[in-house]
């Protein structure tokens, strides 16, 4: 069993687009999507929830109004900013800025302080007309989505192993940050899509940097192509210059829109366009790698 994460450096490169045309090409997959903090993988593949469990990630402080003598201890004492004046006199701890040190509650001398599990966060195992998908959805400002994407993909594993599945294809998130190494770490082959923009190729040029510090091989795909000839030739030249094998180039093409508009992959909605016939000998191409 491989497991295959497609990355981007940056949104909007059309990653989640291409992610779901291989799903429709994959034999034999589990789909994992890790953009745990703007998860939308689904919006194409419509899973059926099979199971659902709560992700615990961290803790909030609240204070007591009626045990709070307002020593202001509290408030001194946090790192964070956190503990915040109130207009009619007294403390109280905004959410947003609380890192759930428990620090307060520690030192408060009349134990008016009190800590709460965060549970705004859910992962799922569904199914799919592809197979298997182990998605997740964050609250708002909610933390650990790192962790998160680490839980979900040592769920769809176990579920690789448990049915015999060739491949697990893994939906990445943009960027560098925490949810991007949770998505590296252990894996087997990354395909890069990148777009022909200089935001493009600066970020392709970071994420291929973070790459190289797991030593995972890498396969590009520069998508919408034809939108600057010239910036796509420097990706080129870029991927030459790193030893990047090009899986493909992608033109841009209104049929990506359409299918999206109608909730279905490319290999669905145009499977005799030559685009569709592009996408499987992509597919082709990542199994030979």
């Amino acid at each position: 069993m491989k497991e295959i994460t497609i990355l981007s450096g940056k949104g909007g490169t059309g990653k989640t687009s291409f992610t779901a045309a291989l799903s429709a090409v994959a034999q034999n997959a589990v789909l994992c999507d890790n953009d745990v903090d703007a998860a939308d993988l689904h919006l194409l593949l419509h899973p059926k929830i099979n199971s659902e469990q709560v992700f615990e990630s961290g803790c909030t402080a609240s204070i007591n109004p009626d045990k709070c003598i307002n020593c202001g201890l509290c408030y001194s004492k946090c790192r964070f900013g956190a503990v915040v004046q109130k207009d009619v006199g007294g403390y109280e701890i905004n959410p947003f800025l609380c890192e759930g040190c428990k620090l307060c509650q520690r030192i408060c001398p009349q134990q008016a302080i009190s800590t709460e599990i965060k549970t705004n966060n859910s992962w799922f195992v569904s199914s799919t007309r592809f197979g298997t998908m182990v998605h997740a959805v964050m609250g708002p400002g909610e933390e650990n989505s790192g962790r998160l994407v680490s839980k979900i993909r040592t769920r769809a594993k176990e579920i690789a192993k448990e049915i015999e599945a060739d491949f697990i294809i893994n939906d990445g998130p943009p960027g560098i940050g925490c949810t991007a190494i949770s998505s590296l770490s252990g894996t087997n082959l990354v395909v890069l899509v990148t777009e022909p923009t200089k935001s493009g190729l600066s970020d392709a040029g970071r994420l291929i940097e973070l790459i190289r510090s797991f030593k995972i091989p890498v396969l590009g795909i520069i998508n919408k192509y034809d939108l600057n000839d010239k910036i796509s030739d420097e990706i080129e030249a870029f991927f030459e210059q790193n030893h990047i094998p090009l899986l493909a180039k992608i033109r841009f093409d209104k049929v990506w829109v359409e299918a999206l508009v109608q909730g279905q992959t490319l290999v669905e909605y145009a499977p005799d366009s030559d685009i569709a016939s592009l996408m499987k000998n992509i597919w082709n191409k990542i199994i030979e790698n």
